[in-house]
C-alpha cells in the first residue's frame, strides 16, 4: 500500500499539474470559485452508454424510417453460397493474384470468371448497407449540430468567447459554471462513445487517424479539466464541431441521392474547414496557448503537455485537409463527388479490387459493378 500511496503522490505532485506555488488546497470550492473536479471524470463513461443506448434508438426509430421515405435501400447484394475453400482464400492476407484464381478454379473445378465473382458476391456481403452509414452520418450530424447550438448559448455571456486573453486572467481560480460543466461532460462522454462504436461502425480507411483524435481529444479534454484550463477547452470545442456539422449533412445528401446539395454541403464544408481548423485554430487558438498565456501564467509541466496535444491536433488538421483538397480537385474533374465524401470503407487493399486486379493481367474485364474511385479521410 505504502508504494502505491507513494505512486499515487507522484503521479498528482503539485509541481507538475499546478503553476508553481499553487496547491491541491488551493483548488478546493470556496463561496467564491467553484474549481474542476478531476473526480468529475468518471461521469463521461457512464455517460458514453447513455449516449450508445440514444444512439441506437434515434437510428432505428428515427434515422432509418427518415432514410427509407427518401428510398435508400437497406438492402445487400446477393450473397454468396457457403464454400470452405474460397471463403480460405478471401479471408487471407494479401493480394489474390491471377495464379491463386486459375489454382482455385482448378481445385473446385470451376471456370476462373465463376471464382471471381464468388469473391465479389463475398465481398459485397461485407459491406454496410447504404441506410447503415446514413443513419451514422445522421446520428452525428445530428450530435454536432446540437452541441454546437448548446456551445454558443453557453459561451455567448462567457467574456473569453470574445476576447480569448480572458482565458488566462485570474488562473487557476476560475469558477466552472453549470453549463460549462453540461457542455464538457457531454462532450467527453460523446467522443468516449465514439472510441467504442468505432469499433462497431462502417470501418473506414482512416481508422487509426480517427482513433487517434478520439483518444487526443479524450486527453486534451481531461488533461484541461484536471488543470482548470477548461476556457480554452471550450473554445477547442467550439471551434471544431461546426465544420464537422457540414461534412455529416454532405454524407447524408450523398446517400440520399441528392448530389447536388451534397456538392453544395462539402464546397461550404472545404471553406468552413479551411477557415476554422488552419485559420482561427491555430492563429487564435495555439497563439494565445504558447504566446499569450506564458505572459500571464507562470508555466508548469502538464501545461507543456497540454498544449503539445493542441499541436498534435493541428498536425492532423494539416494532414486532413490535403486529403480534403484532394477530393475537392477529383471531383471538379469529375463534376461530382464520387466515393464516401469522408472517408471509404475498409477497402484498404479490397477483394473487389484483388479480383480486377488479377482479371486485367489475364485480359479479362470481370462482370458487375465497377470500383469507384476510393475517397481519402477526414474528420
Amino acid at each position: 500500500m505504502g508504494v502505491v500511496r507513494d505512486i499515487m503522490d507522484g503521479f498528482w505532485s503539485e509541481h507538475i499539474w499546478l503553476p508553481p506555488n499553487t496547491t491541491w488546497t488551493d483548488l478546493m470550492d470556496n463561496d467564491k470559485v467553484r474549481h474542476a473536479d478531476y473526480r468529475d471524470l468518471i461521469y463521461p463513461l457512464p455517460l458514453a452508454l447513455i449516449l450508445l443506448v440514444v444512439r441506437y434508438v434515434f437510428e432505428r426509430y428515427w434515422f432509418a424510417p427518415i432514410g427509407l421515405s427518401l428510398g435508400i435501400k437497406n438492402s445487400r447484394q446477393k450473397k454468396a453460397s457457403p464454400n470452405a475453400i474460397l471463403e480460405k482464400a478471401y479471408l487471407s492476407k494479401g493480394k489474390i493474384k491471377h495464379k491463386q484464381i486459375k489454382g482455385l478454379a482448378k481445385q473446385l473445378d470451376w471456370s476462373e470468371r465463376q471464382v471471381e465473382r464468388w469473391l465479389r458476391l463475398r465481398h459485397s456481403q461485407d459491406k454496410p448497407s447504404t441506410l447503415t452509414k446514413f443513419c451514422e452520418n445522421s446520428w452525428r450530424c445530428f450530435y454536432y449540430s446540437s452541441i454546437f447550438t448548446y456551445g454558443i448559448i453557453c459561451l455567448w455571456d462567457k467574456p473569453w468567447l470574445w476576447d480569448i486573453v480572458n482565458c488566462w486572467y485570474g488562473y487557476p481560480h476560475q469558477s466552472i459554471s453549470d453549463d460549462v460543466w453540461w457542455y464538457y461532460m457531454i462532450s467527453l462522454s460523446f467522443y468516449w462513445s465514439l472510441t467504442v462504436s468505432q469499433f462497431t461502425d462502417v470501418r473506414r480507411k482512416d481508422f487509426w487517424q480517427m482513433f487517434i483524435h478520439h483518444m487526443a481529444a479524450i486527453s486534451l479534454l481531461s488533461l484541461s479539466w484536471v488543470c482548470n484550463l477548461t476556457r480554452i477547452g471550450t473554445l477547442v470545442l467550439l471551434v471544431h464541431d461546426i465544420a464537422d456539422i457540414l461534412l455529416e449533412a454532405a454524407k447524408m445528401a450523398k446517400y440520399s441521392g441528392y448530389q447536388r446539395v451534397c456538392d453544395t454541403f462539402f464546397a461550404v464544408f472545404t471553406v468552413v474547414w479551411i477557415v476554422t481548423r488552419l485559420g482561427v485554430y491555430p492563429f487564435w487558438i495555439i497563439y494565445s496557448t504558447t504566446i499569450e498565456a506564458p505572459v500571464i501564467v507562470a508555466m508548469f509541466p502538464a501545461y507543456y503537455i497540454f498544449n503539445s496535444l493542441l499541436i498534435l491536433l493541428l498536425m492532423l488538421h494539416v494532414i486532413w485537409t490535403y486529403l480534403i483538397l484532394k477530393i475537392a480537385c477529383n471531383s471538379l474533374k469529375a463534376g461530382q463527388m464520387e466515393g464516401d465524401i469522408r472517408s471509404s470503407s475498409c477497402d484498404e487493399v479490397s477483394s473487389e479490387e484483388k479480383i480486377a486486379a488479377a482479371a486485367a493481367a489475364n485480359g479479362i474485364q470481370p462482370k458487375g459493378r465497377s470500383v469507384s474511385p476510393k475517397i481519402p479521410a477526414t474528420d
